[in-house]
C-alpha cells in the first residue's frame, strides 16, 4: 500500500518537473533577450510560448534571434557598413588613378605620333 502511494507521488513529481522544465527551457531565449536589452524581447517571449504548441520547431530560431542582438553593437552591421564604405573610397581612388594614367598615356602617344611620322617621312625620302 505504501509503495503504491510512493509510486503515485513519484509519478506526479516527475510530471511536474518535466512540465516546469520545459517551460524553463523555452524561456531561455527570452532570458537572453532580456539580459541583452533586445528590442524584440516581447516577441521572443510570445514566440517561445507558441513554440510549445508547434512541437519546439521555432525554439532554435528564437535562440539565434535572441543572441544576434548585443547592446554595444546592435545587430552587428556597423562594422560591415564601415568596411563597405572603405572599399568604395578605395575604388574611387583607384578609378581616379586609372583616369590619370589614361590621360598620361594619351599625351605620350600624341608626342610619339609626330616623331613616328617624321621618321616614316625620312625613310620614304631615302
Amino acid at each position: 500500500m505504501f509503495l503504491d502511494y510512493f509510486a503515485l507521488g513519484m509519478l506526479v513529481f516527475v510530471c511536474l518537473v518535466i512540465f516546469y522544465g520545459i517551460i524553463v527551457i523555452h524561456d531561455i531565449p527570452y532570458d537572453i533577450a532580456k539580459e541583452r536589452n533586445h528590442p524584440h524581447q516581447d516577441a521572443i517571449h510570445v514566440a517561445g510560448w507558441v513554440s510549445l504548441f508547434t512541437l519546439h520547431v521555432l525554439w532554435p530560431f528564437l535562440w539565434i534571434w535572441a543572441t544576434l542582438w548585443r547592446e554595444d553593437r546592435g545587430w552587428g552591421f556597423h562594422k560591415l557598413q564601415e568596411e563597405t564604405h572603405d572599399i568604395h573610397v578605395r575604388v574611387d581612388e583607384l578609378t581616379q588613378q586609372v583616369a590619370m594614367l589614361k590621360t598620361e598615356i594619351a599625351k605620350l602617344s600624341q608626342n610619339q605620333a609626330p616623331e613616328a611620322s617624321e621618321t616614316a617621312q625620312e625613310e620614304e625620302q631615302k
